[in-house]
């Protein structure tokens, strides 16, 4: 309410500083002959204030004399157009016998010159009806319904600021700004054209779609191009673009400024800009662009420039040839070309806004002989001519004057309770002398039609259309003419994923060329690698780092490596996840093999051994040895052999339970064997009597001891298996690029008993053994038993951290390898001197010789 009072108090400062002399200079200013250029009366009044003139005189203010009028010049052909389109809708409303019957349009259109202003002069114009008086004094009540303006939003604002005191509708055919949305503001301003919210938003997707991650970018120095712009890098941030710079220019800019802004563009290295730029800035910068000769840039405009067909000639093709930009779809109007063919200065001979356009569009004067021109008739043809007033084949911000007027007529059309009844459709409205402005807001808000082209028209909340653009592509048709070819749109309306979808149609990019331009700060890193920023830098430059081992990246541009799951490995190249190698101790491989190959000769090996003592087991030799234990002792060493051969192969739950308990329960009955062996031996000699009269131990108490020892480690395994049985494991701890197949313990502590169990028979063995080892030599096992003792031991004990320490399927392999060592050396020095009598030497194989006493006898 207080800034209300404040623009308010403002208006009447600003009017009472201008007539502080006589009211006649207050009328004088607000209703010279050029103001309105253009007016009709009707009984419901739009207002008009359009950019009909681009340049405008700046008077010295002195505060001394009155100042000079404001002078336009510079007529502008495209503002112009929508000026008449404008007129053209409401003529075509005032024929239709369906829409407000009965009720006439009049309008009052107003030159804002580009400035705000003559945009201020304009609104406050607009705003007071202008009646000249004998007194000379001016009435102030509005005589506007509803107000159509302006092309640019800073002119939109200053407009705004004055007509939103008084509630007054303002329809925007051209204004953009996202600042314009905010409805605590501008309560009373509609458009029908998209916020640049949603604009900025597709031009991120854009730049991001095509992989450009390093642009510049230049604004306008206004509400349109400042907040656009604020917009746009915020979104292209999100989108992961950079800003290599972002300048800023206005038309009152210096040229020595415009210069330095092109300097940066040249020196850059983004190869995309994005030009959120009105009209005005952009004629500057194109014309210092020429100058510089800045060529190869990929251009990406908003809607104020990409349309704009004057800019489309060949003196620019070479600096926007392929440009891109979003711009509001284009629509057609009937009629409207036929319409603006037939203006003419003669419909108004006092009119000088229609003599400077003649004269501008034809290059004749209505004066004679000036400055060389030829005399302009009256009767020229604008058939004959091309320019952007008579193209009409781009009818988009036009199309959206037309919008504008035909919501502003089915507003008043519904305010004033217009009727159709009968078959004829006749229609009446119930007139009102009192339409108060916040009646005609209410109204606008709640408009919904539907154009005869099928177009529906309504207002959100925020006075805002749906949001629906098309992306054009400037590229030449046969003829070399430079035209908009749409190549792909935006709809806000749908689903995020559904915005934005591009055409089959080909693009022509910067200098008309079929290959896409890169802008990148760095090149894209490839799969496998990840981006790492430079320090100092933004994002968008970064280097590549190879992923880690186990890591991969399957796109290009990844900001981080993906681990891969513990089954899997990266490849070569670190873009994908491929099965880590299965590591086990299999028969297929070299080490495997042959370890299976010396685990058969052993357990073949034993077998000839057991052959030879059961040929020669009535012999002397062979009864002395105890030829049940001997023989129980080799079927134990077979075992031993062949439960090497479990732990070879793919590890099965079945697999891990039988190798550790078969090699526990042979080797336990192995050492129970030699055990009962050994306590035999050194009872018989330690005895008080001749070793003739000894009697042999009871085979049942050998057989108890073996029977016993052996019970006790099947037990243990037992126990293990039920409480806590290996089974087969994937370690992947041991080595990450590789998944070992092994055995679990499941209870170390089982393991550990098992094989001390074995130890402790083995030690046992080997101190009875060696106590018995200077026994009559003829008759003693103790000192083979001796070796082998230690050959087994030495072989277990070095066993133990060769087993910690050995990785993968080499742990296996050294359990093995202890295994085949310990039964080989068992073998060998208890039964090879036996075998080697047996079979080489025969004649000591007799019982003289076997109860003999001579030393000298065996060591022959």
């Amino acid at each position: 309410m207080c800034d209300c009072v404040y623009v308010m108090l403002l208006f009447v400062f600003f009017i009472g500083a201008v007539g502080a002399e006589e009211d006649t200079a207050a009328c004088k200013m607000l209703g010279s002959p050029e103001f309105p250029l253009l007016s009709k009366e009707g009984d419901i009044t739009i207002g008009g204030a359009f950019s009909i003139h681009s340049q405008i005189s700046d008077p010295p203010l002195s505060f001394t004399d009155t100042p000079e009028p404001l002078i336009c010049s510079r007529i502008n052909f495209r503002e112009f157009l929508f000026a008449q389109t404008m007129i053209f809708t409401i003529e075509e409303i005032n024929n239709s016998s369906s829409l407000l019957p009965n009720v006439s349009l009049g309008y009052k259109v107003f030159d804002s010159c580009s400035s705000t202003m003559a945009s201020t002069r304009a609104v406050m114009s607009l705003m007071n009806r202008e009646e000249r008086t004998l007194r000379k004094t001016c009435s102030s009540q509005t005589p506007v319904h509803a107000i159509i303006a302006a092309s640019e939003s800073s002119l939109t604002t200053v407009m705004l600021q004055i007509s939103g005191v008084f509630q007054i509708p303002m329809i925007s055919h051209f204004a953009t700004c996202a600042c314009l949305s905010n409805r605590n503001e501008y309560p009373s301003f509609f458009r029908t054209i998209p916020s640049d919210y949603y604009q900025s938003r597709a031009l991120a997707k854009l730049v991001k779609h095509f992989g450009w991650t390093w642009i510049g970018a230049i604004r306008s120095d206004n509400d349109y191009g400042n907040n656009g712009m604020a917009t746009f890098i915020t979104a292209a941030r999100q989108q992961g673009v950079c800003i290599e710079y972002s300048e800023v220019i206005s038309r009152t800019d210096r040229s020595e400024h415009i210069a330095k802004v092109v300097r940066v563009i040249r020196s850059g290295s983004a190869r995309v800009l994005v030009a959120f730029i009105s009209q005005g800035e952009m004629d500057l910068l194109l014309e210092e662009a020429l100058n510089q000769n800045l060529t190869g840039l990929q251009w990406v405009g908003s809607e104020s420039w990409i349309t704009a067909g004057y800019l489309a000639i060949k003196r620019y093709s070479g600096i926007l040839a392929g440009s891109l930009g979003f711009t509001i779809r284009k629509g057609k109007i009937p009629g409207l070309l036929d319409f603006l063919l037939q203006v003419n200065p003669s419909q108004n001979p006092q009119n000088n806004l229609l003599k400077e356009f003649w004269e501008a569009t034809f290059g004749c004067s209505f004066q004679s002989s000036m400055h060389g021109q030829p005399q302009c008739s009256g009767s020229e043809k604008l058939e004959n001519i091309n320019n952007p007033f008579t193209d009409v084949s781009e009818l988009r911000i036009s199309h959206n004057v037309y919008k504008a007027v035909y919501a502003v007529a089915h507003a008043m059309h519904n305010m004033l309770k217009c009727t159709q009844s009968g078959e004829n459709v006749n229609q009446s409205c119930i007139w009102r002398d009192d339409l108060k402005p916040k009646e005609v807001v209410k109204y606008l808000q709640g408009v919904n039609f539907t154009l005869q082209s099928g177009e529906s028209i309504h207002f959100d909340e925020n006075g805002d259309p749906v949001a629906t653009y098309e992306l054009v592509n400037w590229q030449k048709n046969q003829a070399g003419n430079t035209v908009f070819v749409a190549v792909g749109s935006y709809d806000a309306s749908l689903p995020k994923e559904k915005q934005f979808t591009m055409s089959k149609i080909n693009i022509t990019w910067a200098n008309d060329s079929l290959k896409r331009p890169q802008s990148v700060c760095s090149e894209s890193c490839l799969p496998g690698f990840r981006q790492a920023v430079i320090k100092g830098k933004p994002i968008c430059c970064f280097s590549c780092i190879a992923c880690a081992a186990g890591e991969i990246t399957n796109s290009t541009n990844s900001a981080e490596c993906s681990r891969c799951s513990l089954e899997y490995w990266s490849n070569k190249d670190h873009s994908q996840c491929v099965p880590k190698v299965i590591e086990f101790l299999s028969y297929g491989e070299t080490m495997g093999a042959l370890l299976a190959v010396f685990s058969l000769f052993g357990a073949s090996l034993t077998l000839v051994v057991s052959c030879v003592f059961f040929r020669f087991r009535h012999t002397p030799l062979v009864k002395a040895s105890n030829s049940e234990l001997s023989f129980l002792l080799l079927f134990s060493l077979t075992l031993c052999f062949l439960c090497s051969l479990t732990f070879i192969g793919r590890p099965t739950k079945w697999s891990c339970m039988l190798r550790h308990t078969a090699f526990g329960i042979a080797f336990a009955l192995c050492m129970s064997c030699i055990l009962a062996k050994t306590i035999a031996v050194v009872m018989a000699f330690k005895a008080k009597r001749p070793a003739n009269t000894v009697p042999q131990c009871s085979a049942p108490l050998q057989r108890t001891s073996v029977l016993s020892c052996t019970l006790l480690q099947v037990f243990v395994c037992v126990l293990w298996l039920a409480l806590a049985p290996p089974f087969p494991y994937k370690n992947t701890a041991h080595a990450t690029e590789k998944i070992i197949l092994e055995c679990d313990l499941g209870s170390p502590i089982g393991f550990w008993a098992v094989l001390g169990y074995i130890g402790l028979l083995a030690a046992l063995c080997f101190i009875l053994a060696f106590l018995a080892r200077k026994l009559p030599d003829n008759f003693n096992e103790a000192k083979f038993i001796t070796f082998s003792m230690l050959i087994f031991c030495a072989v277990w004990v070095t066993f133990i951290p060769a087993y910690v320490s050995s990785p993968g399927k080499f742990t296996v392999a050294v359990e093995i390898f202890a295994i085949l060592a310990s039964s080989f050396g068992l073998l060998f020095c208890i039964f090879a001197p036996k075998c080697y009598i047996l079979l080489l030497k025969p004649e000591r194989n007799t019982k003289k010789h076997m109860m003999g006493r001579n030393k000298s006898t065996m060591n022959e």
